[in-house]
């Protein structure tokens, strides 16, 4: 009986065991196809944000060049004809997308480097919260703060008529990539495994040199990511740049003329458009534009970051 119980025991915990594992298998199933939907309505959103681009974007190409439309430097949506060229959107777009990647990456990763491999436990735990709540802080806050504190600085530090141009926007953008930049880095600099480090302190190298030469290209990976991040705040951001960038409608010639962005052009124009009309399709051509933009970088940004990696698998 004891037998015939044990065998009975046996049976049943093989039984429970198999109905686990079957329970296990469907809960995978579920989430695997959870996952799949989730990467299928990605791909489907943003295909219909390209064909809704494409669709009211391109039919202003039968009224403008593409050529004109590029590089013509006057827009005027009301005039008769209307003429939209957006050279000043686009050189101004540039101008401040590359002076906030050049305050905000060397700034963002240094700090990342010193908070992951400088700082003490305790400040780095306390700072880097408190960086992170940095990034939630609204567009429109920043865009105040600009106006009130940063604008007048300029003006008085340029001998300007006014604070509000391209310098002032491209600080305030760089200021609000800086929390990205240095929260992904930190994470990328903070999962360099200890004994590549250790290996570099034995051949006699400096924590500086450490760094350097080991942290930073170990974790190029993620660091590029940071900056990818950075670089599509400062492209797409609207309030701030809308606030202080100054809005004018010339091509910049200087870092501290007034601007107007790509961004700002469509949060401007658009509640005036009406809806099928040639401004109504310039603005979603502008959309279309920047939206080539953004995918021209990271793909310029994949390039590189191939290239470092084969270069640092040698």
């Amino acid at each position: 009986m004891l037998n015939l119980g044990n065998t009975v025991q046996t049976d049943s915990d093989v039984t429970a065991l198999a109905e686990l594992r079957r329970r296990l298998r469907l809960g995978e199933r579920i989430i695997e196809g959870l996952v799949f939907l989730a990467g299928i309505l990605a791909i489907v959103i943003l295909l219909g944000i390209i064909a809704i681009l494409l669709k009211e974007g391109l039919p202003i190409f039968a009224h403008t060049a593409p050529w004109d439309f590029l590089f013509g430097t006057k827009w005027y949506p009301i005039s008769d004809p209307p003429v939209f060229g957006i050279a000043p959107f686009f050189v101004s777009t540039l101008m401040i997308t590359l002076i906030a990647t050049a305050i905000a990456v060397p700034v963002g990763v240094a700090c990342a480097a010193y908070l992951s491999e400088v700082a003490p436990p305790g400040v780095s735990s306390a700072v880097k919260p408190i960086v992170e709540i940095l990034a939630g802080i609204p567009s429109v806050m920043m865009g105040f703060i600009g106006l009130a504190l940063l604008s007048p600085l300029v003006q008085s530090a340029f001998n300007l008529n006014s604070g509000l141009c391209g310098l002032t926007a491209a600080i305030m953008l760089s200021l609000m990539s800086l929390p990205i930049i240095v929260s992904v880095s930190e994470d990328a600099l903070h999962a360099v495994p200890r004994e590549f480090k250790e290996a570099s302190y034995a051949l006699g190298a400096t924590k500086w040199e450490t760094i350097w030469h080991v942290c930073i290209p170990s974790a190029l990976s993620g660091i590029a990511a940071a900056i990818m991040l950075g670089v599509g705040r400062a492209i797409g951001e609207t309030m701030t740049v809308l606030m202080v960038a100054g809005g004018a409608l010339a091509v910049p010639v200087s870092p501290v003329d007034p601007m107007t962005t790509m961004t700002a052009a469509i949060a401007s124009g658009i509640g005036n458009a009406a809806r099928g009309s040639l401004q109504y399709q310039a603005l979603f051509a502008i959309g279309l534009i920047l939206f080539v933009l953004t995918l021209a970088v990271n793909v310029i940004a994949e390039r590189v970051l191939e290239r470092q990696k084969r270069k640092f698998a040698r």
